[in-house]
């Protein structure tokens, strides 16, 4: 028999308050997502009535994908998001780049002012943009829907942040192999990036396929609109078939569960690489 006797581990209060704040804060993100599910398999007179079904009907689903042309609106989606994530890998790649190693007049300044841009609201950039869109004559186009989004301030700061940390003697090790300056942003700089380029193509994918304001603004037809104005097929004048609108929500939403749960390693390196948290 062991002379000595176990003591009780003292209770680390801090650890147990971490774990209940990431319980609460997982429960906030994750009881929206099962409620919808419910909701979606539900009848139209349990929705607010009952939380858990009586039937499942997953004929919801069917009869929410055919209240409206919603092959139509997913490939507005697709083409869109592709467009525009297209673009932020780019052409904000291209500026971050410019910022981050070329040496040219005012270019402090001038990054200064691009970060004083980030702090104006959207909204009222809106009136002046959607403007523009109508003397071009874009108006129901993919172009109306892609060209205003095609670049962001927030990816160029993002990159630069991260081409600033790469160390110049790699780029000039290139150059002396005769690299020239755009080869070396090619084959050096951007390889080195692709945990950063990841995070900026996550996120403006996220902001492009849920972006609801503008693409209502500048769309008129089933024709050109997306995902997401689609849905509002389901909310009539009196009445919103909400067990639908669940349905067509959550099938909705598959895209960017989906991306996130593959590309989430890589989000996590390119934000801790860049040293934007939060």
């Amino acid at each position: 028999m062991s002379s000595t006797t176990s003591r009780p581990r003292p209770v680390r209060w801090g650890t147990a308050a971490r774990h209940t704040l990431l319980i609460l804060g997982s429960a906030t993100v994750i009881v929206p997502f099962v409620w919808m599910f419910l909701t979606s398999v539900k009848k139209r007179s349990e929705v607010f009535t009952r939380l858990w079904p009586t039937e499942w009907h997953w004929e919801n689903y069917v009869h929410a994908w055919q209240a409206a042309p919603f092959e139509r609106y997913y490939l507005n989606s697709i083409v869109m998001t592709v467009g525009i994530v297209v673009g932020h890998l780019v052409l904000d790649s291209l500026a971050a780049y410019a910022f981050a190693r070329l040496r040219f007049p005012a270019k402090n300044p001038i990054f200064l002012l691009l970060l004083a841009t980030m702090m104006v609201p959207q909204f009222v950039t809106i009136i002046p943009a959607f403007s523009l869109v109508v003397q071009l004559h874009w108006t129901d186009t993919y172009w109306a829907l892609i060209v205003p989004r095609l670049a962001d301030v927030f990816g160029i700061v993002l990159l630069r942040q991260y081409f600033s940390t790469i160390p110049k003697e790699i780029e000039e090790a290139a150059r002396l192999d005769g690299c020239g300056r755009v080869r070396t942003f090619v084959q050096v700089v951007i390889p080195l990036s692709s945990a950063s380029l990841a995070t900026l193509a996550i996120f403006a994918m996220l902001f492009a396929w849920n972006d609801f304001l503008w693409p209502l603004l500048v769309t008129n037809g089933d024709e050109m609109r997306t995902i997401q104005i689609g849905l509002a097929a389901f909310q009539g004048r009196y009445a919103t078939s909400w067990n639908y609108l669940m349905a067509g929500t959550l099938t909705s939403a598959i895209p960017t569960i989906v991306m996130f749960l593959i590309f989430q390693r890589a989000l996590i390196r390119g934000v801790a690489g860049t040293g934007v948290k939060g």
